[in-house]
């Protein structure tokens, strides 16, 4: 592009040596030509020089050979990745015409013709950009929009292209729909943005939408060994790695970091690993692992020293922290994909002492290291001491390094005895560890309903609607209605004021068509039971009270400081979180001659009342 210019631009006047013609001074020369930074020197002209981008290239090449150009595009990408660039190749292959001045819309634009030189150098009249991060007001879209019924001046066709066009305001967006629709046919949109869910559907569906992708390392390095080699500027590969990785996809931020480090190096001189680590504030790569195999073995002591050797060197201990989670990462990767080992994405350091580890450690003990690193994180941020807190977190995963994980120890003291807990292993193994933390005794499954089903409870009951298509119905049935009396084929209800006024009615038909059978729903004005989702939150709790009680848990959470019982899964429990009923469990609710003291019977004789 740089080149470009230099070839298209007229040349100075020579300047006089000595004296003018009349006596005077000759001016001074011109000042020399400003430095253009990297990003802005190498940034692409056409679809061949934009890097990893390939499937959004591919198409709109054929887009322009089949003559089905879009008339609005939406890009989309995190920063640094090519948004702006594409849309400005895209308004030149647009408007050139070719070096002789009779070509079309071409995928490869010449770069010759007066557009595409005025387009180069940001100052033809019919190729307009907008910020819209600074104009973001319905007056700003008027603009674009009057200017669009006015024929190009000199180009082909008119391009907008709106940058961060995700803070347009709601009234903006709305004033841009019905030209963005039906535009006429001399105006292409080009939008661009970083947050696309800010980006309102409407707007969307007018577009064709190209997601522009993260830059792999791999590519990165390459295209900065291109151009580090085009300023004859020497860089290590492992330089380039750094710069690359540091960069997170973004050729942009990487070129500025790029060029930020072939400032700090002397002439001539090669840049090193080393040096790009200092001026990222990073440690370097062996530091990494060594530290990552100190705190795996437990090794505090050595962790320590080496973080105090990497904070003398000005790494930042938080990053360093980053880094060790990256590395966690890429373990975890190596552990479960072994042949990434063989892949060119990976540094050599990573596929041979990555896959060492991958090779001794366990995902449990990987896994552990992540969940903690990623939370010491946090903590770093919020700490007033930095480096304190990255410590703690290091220390930590030191002396948890020797733990075993969590199934392993439910085993050992499932099978060799709590050892201090002061309690006896329970009987039975791990299927009576299993049976109390479930909180409940395993009943006999329910059989299936018949044909003509008879039930049981009104629990039954609520089942059977949920299968029948009911939503809403089973949905009160469950949270809104309590249950007073249970004797088939009469039930009675006392439902809360949420709850429609047709649901006895809705009820009773479900139920007749199901049976065959009359039934009659009755409402009634006494409290009843709890309804059925109070039950199984009560039923949970329970549970939870009696895991918590429990040695073998108890144990666990005097092992793991900070662990809590998240859930108790009861497999006996039905859909309502309640004990399944056994077969031959009589219904809720008695018939009339029933004595109250019958052994079936749950609950307080009144509840048993036939009225």
């Amino acid at each position: 592009m740089s080149g470009l210019f230099e070839e298209d631009a007229p040349a100075p006047p020579p300047v006089p040596e000595g004296p003018g013609l009349f006596g005077d001074t000759p001016p001074p020369a011109a000042a020399a030509t400003p430095y253009r930074v990297l990003a802005r020197k190498y940034r692409p002209t056409n679809f061949e020089n934009l890097i990893g981008q390939e499937a959004m290239v591919r198409t709109l090449r054929n887009a322009f050979s089949l003559n089905r150009v879009a008339h609005a595009f939406m890009l989309t990408g995190v920063r640094g990745v090519g948004k702006t660039t594409t849309a400005r190749i895209i308004a030149r292959a647009l408007n050139c015409i070719g070096p002789d001045g009779q070509g079309g819309p071409t995928a490869d634009p010449c770069g010759v013709c007066p557009n595409c030189v005025a387009i180069l150098a940001d100052r033809h009249p019919d190729v307009q950009e907008m910020d819209a991060a600074s104009r973001t007001g319905v007056d700003d879209v008027r603009e674009i929009i009057e200017a669009t019924r006015f024929r190009p001046m000199q180009a082909r066709t008119k391009v907008f292209v709106v940058d961060e066009v995700h803070m347009l305001s709601r009234n903006a967006f709305n004033a841009l729909l019905k030209t963005l629709e039906e535009p006429p046919p001399h105006v292409t949109f080009v939008f661009a943005t970083t947050e696309l869910r800010k980006v309102p559907v409407t707007v969307l569906s007018r577009c064709q939408r190209f997601d522009l992708r993260r830059v792999s390392i791999a590519e990165l390095s390459a295209h900065f060994a291109r151009l580090a080699e085009k300023e004859g500027v020497p860089v290590a590969p492992e330089a380039l790695a750094l710069i690359a990785r540091a960069a997170d996809g973004s050729v942009r931020d990487g070129l500025s970091l790029l060029d930020q480090a072939i400032a700090q190096a002397e002439p001539g001189q090669t840049i090193l690993a080393e040096a790009v680590a200092d001026m990222l504030g990073l440690a370097d790569r062996d530091s990494v692992f060594d530290l990552f195999e100190a705190v795996m073995s437990g090794k505090p002591a050595a962790a320590l020293a080496l973080t105090d050797r990497a904070h003398e060197r000005g790494a930042d201990l938080g990053v360093l922290l980053q880094d060790l989670l990256d590395l966690v990462h890429t373990v975890t990767r190596l552990k479960s994909v072994p042949a990434l080992r063989e892949s060119a994405e990976l540094p050599e350091a990573e596929r041979m002492r990555g896959g060492a580890f991958a090779d001794r450690l366990s995902l449990a003990a990987l896994g552990r290291a992540w969940q903690m690193l990623l939370k010491g994180i946090g903590e770093v941020e919020q700490a007033p001491d930095r480096r304190a807190a990255a410590e703690m977190v290091l220390i930590r995963l030191c002396y948890v390094a020797d733990l075993p994980p969590p199934g392993d120890l439910v085993r050992r003291l499932t099978e060799g005895g709590i050892t201090g807990a002061g309690a006896p292993a329970p009987s039975g193994g791990g299927g009576g560890a299993r049976a109390v933390a479930n909180g409940a005794p395993a009943y006999a499954a329910a059989p299936a309903i018949a044909a003509a089903p008879t039930f049981r409870s009104y629990r039954e009951v609520a089942a059977m609607v949920a299968t029948r298509r009911e939503a809403t119905l089973h949905a009160h049935l469950v949270h809104s209605v309590h249950l007073v009396r249970f004797a088939p084929p009469v039930i009675e209800l006392r439902p809360e004021p949420e709850a429609p006024r047709d649901l006895a009615a809705r009820l009773a038909a479900v139920l007749g068509e199901a049976t065959g059978t009359r039934w009659t729903i009755a409402l009634s004005t006494a409290a009843g039971e709890p309804t059925l989702a109070d039950q199984g939150e009560a039923a949970d709790a329970a549970r939870r009270s009696a895991a918590a009680e429990h040695p073998l848990v108890q144990a666990i959470l005097a092992a793991f400081p900070g662990a809590r019982i998240e859930a108790v899964r009861d497999d006996s429990a039905d859909a309502y979180g309640l004990p399944a009923q056994a077969a031959d469990a009589p219904p809720e609710d008695g018939p009339d001659f029933a004595p109250p003291d019958a052994e079936f019977a749950e609950g307080p004789p009144e509840d048993w009342d036939a009225g």
